[in-house]
């Protein structure tokens, strides 16, 4: 049973974590900062951020803190952000691509993306794309990319990207979960052909309490809490990503969830993929759709 207690020092590390200032991405950048890192609070609202901020160093802890405005839903906003980071920054050992949105109303990114294909995958693409050049000059770098058992149920859609066909809110959220997954394992494997020291992991956190849920009405998440049970505190939520960001025996490429339940609840393991994450024809086109949409070729 790995929890919070068992993670190492990190004096001297740096992490960059999206999506920090709320649930698990808070508890996750809580629980680097308890253990000395130089931690990173991206979030899109600044105010939001700084009040994360406060919370955490009232809580305690060796490491010290600092915010990154960052807003997915524009490329052009995350290279501003990439870019002003570097600027600070020569290293770059953490990089955790937790931030996410569920089923929102019908919308899309600055570029026309649907929103959740463009936040969840393709803004964190660029993210780490722009960010690539500090986690390869660092020793021992890691990206963790959150995704979620709703993947499961994905299928890259490539004629539905933006919004092409009549809106499915959970459909579209599956398969942007899927393409994280799929960026995962591609992102190792180019990294492995290229030589470069850097671990490329993913994470689930199971049945957790966030603010993903903002856009369920009531009776939803009441259906939802009735079919999966209670849900786990995000502190309990964060530990799958905080294993993958630490633990010294991940394997490359991992995925991390909770033992129990099927992955709903419990303590972090290495966790199976299905099927649809192993084509490697799909992970090769989402890629290059990447690439094209980002105008960004990495590693």
């Amino acid at each position: 049973m790995w929890t919070n207690e068992q993670i190492s020092n990190q004096s001297g590390k740096v992490a960059f974590i999206t999506g920090a200032n709320s649930g698990i991405g808070l508890e996750t950048a809580r629980a680097l900062y308890q253990a000395g890192a130089k931690v990173i609070l991206a979030s899109r609202d600044a105010a939001k951020a700084q009040a994360a901020l406060q919370e955490i160093e009232q809580s305690g802890g060796e490491g010290s803190l600092e915010i990154a405005v960052l807003d997915l839903t524009s490329l052009e906003a995350v290279r501003v952000c990439a870019e002003q980071f570097r600027q600070r920054h020569a290293q770059l050992d953490i990089l955790i691509n937790n931030a996410g949105v569920m089923t929102p109303p019908a919308s899309q990114t600055a570029e026309g993306y649907e929103l959740q294909f463009g936040v969840n995958f393709l803004g964190h693409f660029a993210l780490t794309g722009y960010l690539y050049p500090l986690l390869q000059a660092t020793p021992g770098s890691r990206v963790v990319t959150v995704t979620s058992l709703a993947y499961q149920s994905g299928h890259l859609d490539f004629e539905n990207l933006r919004l092409e066909k009549p809106y499915d809110a959970a459909r579209e959220y599956s398969q942007s979960k899927l393409a994280d997954l799929l960026f995962t394992q591609a992102l190792q494997q180019r990294i492995e052909a290229k030589g470069d020291a850097i671990l490329s992991l993913a994470a689930h956190p199971g049945v957790t309490q966030s603010q993903l849920s903002r856009y369920m009405s009531p009776k939803a998440y009441q259906q939802a809490v009735d079919r999966f049970g209670e849900l786990m505190p995000p502190v309990q939520g964060a530990l799958p990503s905080l294993y993958a960001a630490v633990a010294p025996d991940v394997v490359p490429g991992g995925f991390y969830g909770p033992d129990q339940d099927g992955g709903l609840r419990g303590y972090p393991i290495l966790t199976a993929i299905q099927a649809n994450v192993r084509d490697p024809e799909v992970a090769k086109t989402l890629w290059e759709k990447a690439e094209s949409s980002t105008g960004l070729v990495y590693p």
